[in-house]
């Protein structure tokens, strides 16, 4: 049956047109739209009711009419080619190529919704992801199928940190596949260009795939930019067997398009004029990030998001924490400090460390390590805000040592370089020299054998 046109618009409405008279038309369906002058540009099917249709267009309004414009229903929803040759690619926000390379032609497309993970079929997240960043490798570690987002604020360096972690994510058997799928939704054309020369000029580009969505690019197309970067995902992790990491940001740019579609809906606002709805919409997005029984592949999801004036407690941060396991968070006080990266161990939190730490995956001392250094740098950050009402010279000899181990911690442990790749053994290490100021007897959360085994070897 050949797909019907439609000339039938009622109304255009900022991203959305309205088309009447219309019969059967599928929630995601593909329409091609012409206008008066013969130019075409695709949308999506929206919503659909008995008679009506409303459209959201993937790119500008501009020069669309009521009376020339014809709607093209093409009986199929959004679809993607993937195929290996994407890895090294770079592509826009709807998986066209933006490198001037060759169209991708593929065996299959696939859509982009992606089929929901049985909860039965999924296998729990487990084994360790190694960064390269002490912060993150030894207080708050990544798993294979965990989902861990980053939380920053404004002129916070979470693209830097990004692009860190997609060149030096590993798996630590060298047996085993590895890529990263990169998607950035509403970046500037500045911001794109740091990505593309970063994943370039350090290799990291030939075990990746970019989709980078502008800030000048329509609103619809920032909806689909993070489902086509998933849909390559499935693809390699259950098809081609490879462990996959997917960072995607920023996702208060995603929340904003829906926001703004919403609005251009009439549909009733929730929260701050967030759809009410956008719980389920980004968990659609993270629960995609998992292991499944029988597959070796697995998708690990790092997304990105920059809490508006540093509220936690604003919707984004608030809801994706509800579905993620865990955060990490960025600190305004230690960037000012000159501390790269910024991330408070503190307010950040890994759920599913334990699933991948320990002896045969990193060390055995790691979790009695990261618990002294929690501990002992929570006691010096205490003795810090005392210091500077009493002053430092009426603290206690204890408390000046947990001071400097607090110092220490900041300067040693989380303080590293743009290009420092750390393995997990440099990052214990460097934990136990942190805590070389204080005696034996203070390590209270660290069994006497550990003490004794490794200890040495790091005081040596």
């Amino acid at each position: 049956m050949l797909p019907l046109s439609y000339k039938t618009v009622k109304q255009v409405a900022g991203p959305l047109i309205f088309v009447e008279g219309v019969k059967d038309a599928a929630y995601g369906e593909i329409v091609e739209v012409t206008n008066a002058l013969g130019e075409r540009v695709r949308g999506q099917v929206l919503d659909s009711r008995e008679g009506l249709a409303v459209v959201q267009i993937f790119g500008s309004t501009l020069g669309l009419s009521t009376s020339g414009t014809s709607v093209r229903f093409l009986g199929e929803t959004a679809r993607v080619a993937v195929s290996d040759e994407m890895l090294g690619r770079v592509f826009d926000g709807l998986g066209n190529p933006r490198d001037g390379g060759p169209a991708i032609v593929a065996k299959e497309k696939r859509e982009i919704v992606g089929a929901a993970i049985n909860p039965y079929s999924r296998d729990e997240p487990s084994e360790f992801i190694q960064t390269g960043i002490s912060a993150i490798d030894g207080m708050n570690t990544l798993v294979r199928g965990q989902k861990l987002p980053l939380f920053s604020g404004a002129g916070l360096p979470h693209n830097l940190l990004a692009a860190q972690i997609a060149r030096q994510a590993k798996v630590l058997s060298s047996s085993e596949q590895f890529a990263v799928v990169f998607a950035a939704m509403g970046i500037t054309s500045e911001e794109a260009n740091f990505f593309m020369r970063e994943f370039e000029e350090t290799g990291a580009l030939q075990r990746a795939a970019l989709f980078l969505n502008l800030s000048s690019d329509p609103s619809m197309e920032r909806i689909l930019t993070p489902r086509l970067a998933l849909t390559l995902a499935e693809f390699l992790a259950y098809e081609r067997e490879m462990h996959v990491l997917v960072i995607l940001t920023d996702m208060t740019n995603y929340c904003e398009a829906l926001r703004e579609i919403s609005a251009a809906r009439d549909e009733v606002p929730g929260r701050r004029g967030y759809p009410g709805y956008m719980y389920t919409d980004l968990a659609t997005i993270y629960e995609r990030a998992g292991r499944i029984k029988g597959k070796k592949g697995s998708i690990t999801q790092i997304p990105i998001l920059t809490m508006p004036a540093d509220d936690k407690t604003h919707p984004i941060p608030d809801l994706t924490g509800y579905i993620t396991e865990g955060q990490i968070y960025l600190s305004r006080d230690l960037h000012r400090a000159g501390i790269y990266p910024p991330i408070d161990v503190l307010e950040s939190l890994s759920r599913l460390m334990n699933q991948g730490i320990g002896k045969g995956r990193t060390r055995e001392d790691h979790r009695a390590v990261a618990d002294q250094l929690y501990a002992a740098y929570a006691q010096g950050k205490d003795v810090r805000a005392l210091s500077a009402i009493v002053g430092e010279e009426a603290l206690s000899e204890n408390d000046k040592k947990y001071l400097r181990v607090a110092e220490r911690f900041e300067r040693m442990f989380v303080k590293q370089g743009y290009y420092e790749d750390r393995s997990i053994e440099e990052t214990l290490d460097i934990g136990w020299r942190v805590l070389d100021e204080l005696p034996d007897s203070e390590l209270k959360r660290i069994k006497p054998e550990l003490i004794a085994k490794y200890r040495k070897r790091s005081v040596g």
